[in-house]
C-alpha cells in the first residue's frame, strides 16, 4: 500500500514519464494529454536527463529558463553580450546585389531600435511585441527572418514568439497600372531614358532593376527575342518583341547598357522619381511594380497562356545561361501581338477594336 501511495504521489507531481518501445527506443508520454513523441535516444541514462528536465521546468519553470540560459552561455561565451544589433549586422554580409541592399535598409527601421542593444539571450515576447506594435508589414517580416537567422545560428535555445503569437502579415491591396495612367505618364516625362525605360516595363511586364540593367546583348533582333536573368530570383525570362518595341528599341544604345543613367540609380530613387510622376498627376495607389501586376492582368484578359505568363515573368528557375537561354527551342509571341490577334478575332466576329499607341 505504501508503495502504491508513493508512486500515486510521484505521479501527481510529474507530468511526464519515460517508457521504451519494443524496438529499443525511450519515449516520453505527457500524462495530461496523453501526448507521446520519441526521445530518439535508445540510452536509458540520457532518457531519463530529458524526460527530468521536462518535469523540472513544469514545476518550477523561471528557475528553469535562467539554468537554461547558463548552459547555453557556458558553451557559446559570446551570447552573453550577444545582442540584436550583432544579428542584425551580420545578416547582410551574407547577400548580394539588391537582395543585400533591402537587408541594409531593413534593418534601419526605426521600430527596431528598441531592442538593438537587447541581449538575445534575455529578449522576452513582450520585446517584439513592442517592434511590432511600432513598425509595418515590413517590419513584421524582417523581424521574423531576423529571428529565424538567430535560431539557425543556435544563438537562441528557444524561440522568442511562437509561430502562432506572430502577427498575421497582411499586405495592402495591390493593383497594375491602367493603360491610361501609362501614356499619362509617358506623355509628361521630358526625359528620353526614363520615358522609354517606362515604356519598356509595360510592354515586358518586368520588375524595375531588370529593364534597368537590360543590355544590348540581351536583344536578339534577328529572331526578335529579348531574355535576361531576373536580378532576385535568377530564374529566366525570354520574350518574343513585336515591332511596338522595336521601335522603343531603336532608340536605345545598340552596345553596352540600355539605360546607362538609371542602372546607376538606386532602386529606391528610380522609385521615388516615379512617384513624383504620379503625384504630378494625381495619380494614386501605384509604384513600379504595378507595371508587373498590368502585365500580368492585360495577360490574363487577353487570354494568353498561364504557362506563356508564367516563362515571360521568368517565374520558372532554370540553371541555365542567359546566352544559351537566348537560343531557347520555345520563343512566345509578344504580349501586344497576342492581344491584336485578340482583337482582331473579335472585330472578324462583329467587334470593334482600335490600335493604341504605347
Amino acid at each position: 500500500m505504501a508503495v502504491h501511495a508513493h508512486n500515486m504521489n510521484r505521479t501527481m507531481k510529474n507530468r511526464y514519464r519515460v517508457f521504451r518501445r519494443g524496438w529499443g527506443t525511450y519515449y516520453c508520454e505527457d500524462l495530461t494529454t496523453k501526448k507521446q513523441e520519441s526521445l530518439k535516444t535508445r540510452d536509458k541514462g540520457k532518457a531519463y536527463r530529458l524526460v527530468a528536465a521536462r518535469n523540472e521546468h513544469e514545476s518550477a519553470p523561471a528557475f528553469s529558463l535562467h539554468l537554461a540560459r547558463v548552459y547555453w552561455q557556458a558553451g557559446d561565451p559570446v551570447a552573453a553580450k550577444r545582442t540584436w544589433q550583432h544579428v542584425m549586422d551580420e545578416i547582410p554580409k551574407l547577400k548580394t546585389g539588391e537582395t543585400k541592399n533591402r537587408w541594409l535598409t531593413a534593418i534601419k527601421d526605426k521600430a527596431m531600435n528598441s531592442i538593438r542593444n537587447q541581449i538575445v539571450l534575455e529578449t522576452r515576447a513582450e520585446h517584439f511585441l513592442k517592434v511590432l506594435e511600432a513598425g509595418s508589414v515590413s517590419t513584421n517580416i524582417y523581424l521574423r527572418r531576423i529571428h529565424n537567422f538567430a535560431m539557425d545560428m543556435s544563438w537562441l535555445p528557444w524561440p522568442v514568439l511562437p509561430k502562432k503569437r506572430w502577427p498575421v502579415i497582411k499586405f495592402k491591396d495591390k493593383r497594375g497600372i491602367t493603360l491610361a495612367e501609362h501614356l499619362a505618364i509617358v506623355a509628361r516625362e521630358l526625359n528620353p531614358e526614363r520615358r522609354a525605360f517606362y515604356r519598356l516595363a509595360w510592354h515586358f511586364g518586368a520588375s524595375q532593376s531588370d529593364v534597368a540593367f537590360l543590355d544590348a546583348e540581351n536583344v536578339d533582333w534577328q529572331n526578335h527575342v529579348i531574355s535576361y536573368a531576373r536580378k532576385k530570383t535568377g530564374s529566366i525570362a525570354v520574350m518574343r518583341f513585336d515591332e511596338d518595341v522595336a521601335e522603343i528599341l531603336r532608340d536605345l544604345p545598340s552596345e553596352g547598357p540600355l539605360f546607362p543613367y538609371l542602372r546607376t540609380v538606386r532602386a529606391g530613387d528610380r522609385a521615388t522619381e516615379f512617384h513624383q510622376r504620379c503625384v504630378g498627376l494625381n495619380i494614386k495607389g501605384v509604384s513600379l511594380h504595378s507595371y508587373r501586376y498590368a502585365w500580368a492582368e492585360r495577360a490574363k484578359t487577353a487570354g494568353y497562356p498561364e504557362r506563356f505568363a508564367q516563362e515571360a515573368l521568368g517565374h520558372n528557375s532554370k540553371a541555365v545561361h542567359r546566352a544559351y537561354a537566348r537560343k531557347a527551342k520555345v520563343e512566345l509571341p509578344s504580349l501586344g501581338e497576342y492581344e491584336r490577334q485578340q482583337k482582331n478575332v473579335a472585330k472578324a466576329m462583329g467587334g470593334n477594336s482600335s490600335k493604341l499607341s504605347l
